[in-house]
């Protein structure tokens, strides 16, 4: 299992947090996610490009990195 680190910027609030740990909860691949304001820590075989996607997907303004 492999684990990958995402950066976030302009996170403002706990809503977006949740939206964020559910679209990536919901992608094949994905076991576990850890995520806060600042990032996230992501477990599972899906990658990167497919977190980033999933993220970006949600326009929520945050860019990730």
């Amino acid at each position: 299992m492999a684990q990958q680190s995402l950066t976030f910027q302009g996170v403002k609030s706990v809503e977006q947090v949740n939206k964020i740990t559910t679209a990536l909860m919901m992608l094949d691949g994905v076991d576990s996610a850890e995520v806060g304001r600042h990032g996230a820590d992501v477990e599972g075989r899906a990658k990167r490009e497919s977190l980033i996607n999933a993220i970006e997907k949600l326009k929520l303004g945050v860019k990730v990195s």
